[in-house]
């Protein structure tokens, strides 16, 4: 590539992010380095009034919204009053759990919106509920979260939030002005492993906190064959069109947390990407489907893996990859090093300078298994400690759902704020645009947009939940 095309090729680039933030930057105030809008509330630690009891609307209960659905209605202090969805097999079905799961006393009266890709839109406006949760495919979550919020609910987003930047400006304008939650629901945050690393970082087991690494690595070719009805029926034609990080968060989100980016201590601020080939996805359709299926008929733009590289603002980096082709087993790194030592998962271990109480007396080698009941004993989150076994039993990616679930409800009804708000969501899901930038540009950097306006500067890290 010329110098010519690269130059151009930056300027516009430039460009773009300058016109993707001017609609939240225009008209913005400047108060001590802080910027704000006329009107607005920053939602970093915001605590809306306490529901007793939560009013729960759901768009989208097929694969994961049923789950969603499901458990929520089992929880104290929700009633479920309305669920849309494109097919009426499904909302029926999630209708009947709900009232089972009701026995009689709750979600005696869900009210069904089946008729059309816009009745969600009628169900807001109707049965005005107190909380929405959004699971549909990822180019209607940015648009239903924003109705949601503009008609009086907070919002509940499945991964990721949004696709675009300028999307992601509207989000956080949007809850800001209406002074409503607007939270991607990031589930792996709550898993047990996590939730144990987030305990020990906020502890200084590991010392001071310079890289981590996060991935979202599992083979998923066989939503292919969801054609006309199902995840892959819409998902696949997303690696056909984008090249980037197109699913980040379920690794990110974590190493995000420990090291507190975009709550007072650091925030992301650039990043770098890669894409390899992208291959996988052609052979599985030439291999599975008739030469004239509508699959064999794409050409699958993104590359088989992506490799992201973040820079913070204190100068740590985060590598983050997403790899939904190739053959290998999953895998979400889950790797946070520090001065002192690094855990890191998949499996779960732990190697500290000194040496793992219970395990290896020295840094060079791992503790894992039976070698780290003593840290479970010593670390294991209280979150984990009050809710972990309830949480096994009900299910859900370990249990992993179900305690996200509880918390949302649990923050709505006490009036609590979040765990997490609606600027990580974006900050999160903004690897997805940034890296498909930076993949057209060779891997040229690309700056993250503040979302905060400077705020996150002030905000209090997530403390230890007990």
């Amino acid at each position: 590539m010329n110098s010519k095309r690269r130059d151009f090729l930056r300027k516009t680039t430039i460009a773009g992010m300058g016109l993707a933030m001017t609609p939240s930057w225009s008209n913005s105030i400047i108060d001590n380095g802080i910027y704000s809008k006329p009107g607005a509330t920053y939602m970093g630690g915001f605590s809306a009034p306490k529901l007793d009891i939560v009013k729960c609307a759901f768009i989208g209960v097929g694969s994961r919204g049923s789950g969603h659905v499901q458990q929520i209605s089992t929880i104290e202090g929700t009633e479920v009053v309305a669920i849309s969805d494109l097919y009426e097999d499904l909302a029926e079905k999630s209708a009947k759990v709900c009232k089972e799961n009701g026995a009689g006393t709750r979600h005696k009266d869900i009210k069904l919106y089946t008729d059309g890709e816009n009745d969600w839109k009628k169900m807001l406006k109707k049965e005005k509920p107190d909380a929405v949760f959004v699971c549909t495919p990822w180019g209607l979550h940015a648009p239903m979260a924003i109705e949601a919020m503009k008609s009086g609910a907070h919002v509940f987003v499945e991964v990721p939030l949004a696709l675009t930047i300028e999307e992601m400006w509207e989000i956080v304008d949007t809850s800001e002005k209406t002074q409503k939650h607007c939270m991607m629901m990031e589930n792996v945050n709550y898993n047990r492993e996590e939730l144990l690393y987030l305990n020990m970082c906020r502890k200084g087991v590991i010392g001071e906190l310079l890289h981590g690494e996060a991935a979202y690595i599992h083979e998923l070719r066989s939503q292919m064959d969801d054609i006309e009805r199902g995840t892959g029926s819409w998902r696949t034609y997303e690696y056909a069109k984008r090249d980037g990080n197109l699913y980040p968060t379920h690794g990110l989100g974590p190493v995000a947390q420990y090291m507190n980016l975009a709550r007072g201590e650091d925030n992301f601020k650039f990043i770098n990407s890669f894409s390899s080939p992208g291959k996988g996805r052609n052979l599985y359709a030439e291999k599975n489907f008739p030469p004239d299926h509508k699959w064999n008929k794409l050409d699958f733009k993104g590359g088989d893996i992506n490799t992201s590289i973040v820079k913070t603002y204190m100068g740590r980096t985060i590598m983050v990859q997403w790899d939904e082709t190739s053959p290998r087993p999953y895998t979400r790194h889950n790797l946070i090093q520090g001065t002192k030592g690094t855990l890191t998962g998949f499996p779960t271990r732990i190697a500290l300078e000194g040496g793992v109480e219970g395990g290896p007396d020295s840094h060079h080698e791992y503790a894992e298994g039976e070698q780290l009941q003593k840290i479970f004993e010593k670390y294991e989150h209280p979150l984990y400690l009050r809710l972990g076994e309830l949480a096994n039993k009900m299910g859900g990616h370990g249990g992993m759902d179900f305690i996200m679930r509880f918390r949302i409800i649990e923050c709505l009804r006490n009036g609590e704020p979040l765990d997490q708000n609606v600027y990580e969501g974006c900050y999160w899901s903004a690897v997805g645009a940034l890296s498909e930038a930076s993949v057209a540009q060779n891997g040229a950097p690309q700056e993250f947009p503040d979302f905060t306006r400077g705020n996150w500067k002030t905000t209090k890290p997530l403390g230890i939940v007990s």
